[in-house]
């Protein structure tokens, strides 16, 4: 059994990269995406950053309450 490289830090698995760009939400859709896979690791990438690091990244997210 061979391991999957790791992405470099701060940038989403190549595996939930490719899911995501296959799930786009229905806004997503509506306006479509000239780069599915682009978006899609934006996405992940800022996810993350918000997941990993909610202090440093509260009062930068519009989605996170007071």
């Amino acid at each position: 059994m061979s391991e999957q490289p790791q992405p470099p830090a701060g940038e989403p698995a190549p595996e939930r990269v490719r899911q995501r760009a296959h799930e786009l939400n229905p806004e997503e859709l509506a306006v479509g995406s000239d780069d599915p896979q682009a978006q899609a690791a934006a996405v992940l990438a800022d996810s993350d950053a918000r997941t990993e690091r909610p202090e440093e990244t509260k009062r930068a997210s519009h989605q996170t309450p007071d």
